[in-house]
């Protein structure tokens, strides 16, 4: 068996395998974990839109996931106070 040399991610000395990856790194490679991405689609289940800057979500799951409840909380309590006491 041909050596294809060591694996390319920072600090690492093991046996590249695929991709120019040892086996840990190309198995995070190919789940989106490693600092160049597989892939520039969004990567919640079955959403194949663009992703959103360099997060792995697009910009529709990236503010479900990211966003402020505290706003929604805020913009809630004014109205409260606004409606009248019985």
């Amino acid at each position: 068996m041909t050596t294809k040399g060591n694996c390319k991610a920072k600090d690492c000395a093991r046996e590249a395998v695929g991709k120019g990856y040892c086996r840990q790194h190309f198995r995070l490679w190919k789940a989106g974990e490693m600092p160049k991405a597989r892939y520039k689609t969004c990567t919640f289940e079955k959403c194949r839109k663009h992703r959103h800057g360099t997060s792995s979500l697009c910009d529709e799951h990236f503010k479900a996931k990211h966003g402020k409840p505290a706003d929604a909380a805020a913009a809630a309590a004014p109205a409260a106070e606004a409606a009248p006491a019985a």
